[in-house]
């Protein structure tokens, strides 16, 4: 099964609403805090063209940015997870 990683910040609303769209559908996450890791605020950048977009999710190695809910309910659901 692939992980799901999240990378965001905790003001980010975008970040917030698919952290509680993950919890919602019950599927396990790892949230990352990129204003707290600068690696991880790097690899961010490196993934959108030099920007920190919030959140920056990454389902089994498929990155998505700033995705909507029906976005990422898409990739779950080619990814297995749904």
């Amino acid at each position: 099964m692939s992980e799901i990683k999240v990378y965001g910040a905790d003001w980010c609303p975008m970040t917030q609403r698919t952290l509680a769209h993950l919890r919602h559908l019950g599927l396990e996450h790892k949230y990352v805090n990129i204003d707290q890791d600068p690696h991880a605020r790097k690899w961010v950048e490196e993934q959108n063209d030099g920007k920190a977009k919030t959140p920056t999710v990454d389902i089994g190695g498929r990155i998505l940015s700033e995705p909507s809910n029906h976005e990422l309910d898409e990739v779950l659901a080619g990814a297995g997870r749904l």
